[in-house]
């Protein structure tokens, strides 16, 4: 029998979809104490008792936001494997970067979700941060820079590290940085892009 996570997945545009959806971009604005059920439910336009209905608890909401979040990232990082499969390591570099940069910046509450998990001292259950040493050895092996997700050198991790955090605060700071820059969204995740590859890719690769 399917998960609420998976029937929410299947079909975005049913009660369920429409409540994953909301409550991920308010997790991400207001973290997970500042958002209340019943704040998701008057932003999806439904009574409280139909968002229970649907998702149970807000923890159980919080979870499958996780848990949706945790697959996209392990996806972007197949897609990564496949596309830099035998490049060197300048060009593995640049891909990588551009794929993640790319899916934070559409996704931005998880850039944010990530920096909130990091700096917070509650815990609720699943966190972002608890699949990180998973997520960073993906990107070792992609990176080409360990055999294989249970061999991943210290050095390795602290690298991948740098360039994770490097995009994460990029994107979360947005409408912090971006004024200062005195460019568009667009201009800015151009020059994001094109900043991380002019530091991080010399590093790696010299």
């Amino acid at each position: 029998m399917p998960s609420r996570l998976q029937k929410a997945k299947q079909d975005p545009e049913s009660m369920k979809g429409r409540i994953l959806k909301t409550a991920r971009k308010l997790f991400g604005d207001y973290g997970y104490d500042a958002t209340t059920t019943r704040r998701i439910a008057k932003e999806v336009g439904i009574d409280i008792s139909t968002l229970y209905y649907h998702w149970g608890e807000k923890q159980d909401l919080y979870e499958a936001v996780i848990l949706d979040i945790n697959d996209e990232i392990q996806e972007r990082f197949r897609e990564i494997e496949r596309r830099v499969k035998g490049q060197s390591l300048d060009v593995r570099l640049d891909i990588a970067i551009d794929v993640m940069a790319d899916y934070l910046f559409e996704n931005p509450e998880v850039a944010n979700l990530m920096l909130l998990g990091y700096f917070s001292k509650d815990r609720h259950g699943i966190t972002l941060d608890s699949r990180m040493a998973d997520h960073i050895a993906s990107i070792a092996v992609a990176m080409g820079l360990s055999p294989d997700k249970q061999n991943v050198s210290v050095q390795a991790k602290a690298r991948i590290m740098a360039v994770w955090n490097s995009v994460l605060n990029f994107i979360s700071g947005e409408n912090f940085f971006r004024p200062m820059m005195n460019v568009d969204h667009e201009a800015y995740r151009l020059v994001v892009k094109e900043t991380l590859k002019f530091i991080l890719v010399p590093a790696f690769v010299k």
